[in-house]
């Protein structure tokens, strides 16, 4: 026996309703996308479309411009530093390899100006024209770039060079990283999709809200009452339990 039938069947039909949307959402009916993978790619484009820090990252690093680097530092393989060598060359530095070890001797300010300009090359998916550049893909080209970057921080640190280094991790993280991660992604500006943003917060919320209220129903439905618990309401259930 069901104690309240209505309750019961009205929770069931709500979770009918509930796997229904959750099937059409799983589907591929968003431009032969399932809809998880097209809210996904939106708030990716928005999120592209509001992380263009590059110029912000040049006009703090032209300062360095005329700033000598002379360092040695270790790339993972050899075919890594010879890939390197090959950007801080563009740069105008004087490279040389040994091994997985990279010799450089140029100018700070212009190896941040080069490996930015591949940055934004990158961060508007340019990345043809970064692999014809260097005779290699573009986003190996930024991971070199940030893992000999990477490498220069740790070497200017234990110097107690804090400045340069300092300038190096926000190429690192501010444009190097982004252009990285949304390599390939088209950017958007949240004002341009600002009712489908609406649309998705406020069906996450009620769409999670119905879920809760149809379990609530059939639990209801078979005579399981739900009791409201306050917070820290722990050692009252303990209390009650002696």
């Amino acid at each position: 026996m069901i104690p309240d039938k209505i309750k019961f069947y009205t929770g069931v039909g709500m979770l009918v309703l509930f796997a229904g949307v959750l099937a059409t959402m799983f589907s591929p009916v968003f431009d032969g996308k399932n809809g998880m993978q097209y809210v996904d790619e939106l708030y990716n484009s928005i999120s592209k479309g509001s992380a263009y820090y590059i110029p912000n990252v040049e006009e703090d690093s032209a300062k360095y411009v005329g700033t000598p680097l002379a360092v040695t530092i270790k790339m993972k393989t050899e075919e890594q530093a010879n890939q390197t060598a090959l950007l801080y060359q563009a740069s105008g530095a004087e490279v040389t390899t040994s091994g997985a070890k990279l010799t450089i001797d140029g100018d700070l300010g212009k190896i941040l100006e080069a490996s930015l300009s591949d940055a934004d090359a990158m961060y508007h998916d340019q990345g043809e024209q970064i692999a014809a550049k260097y005779g290699y893909d573009g986003k190996q080209v930024l991971y070199n770039w940030w893992q000999s970057f990477k490498a220069l921080d740790s070497y200017l640190k234990d110097e107690g060079i804090f400045d340069q280094a300092k300038i190096l991790e926000e190429a690192q993280q501010r444009a190097i990283e982004p252009a990285y991660n949304y390599y390939g992604i088209q950017a958007e500006h949240i004002k341009d999709k600002a009712g489908i943003v609406i649309f998705s917060l406020v069906f996450y919320v009620a769409y999670t809200v119905w879920y809760g209220f149809a379990i609530m129903n059939v639990l209801e439905g078979l005579g399981l009452k739900i009791k409201q618990m306050l917070p820290f309401s722990f050692m009252a259930i303990m209390k009650d339990n002696k």
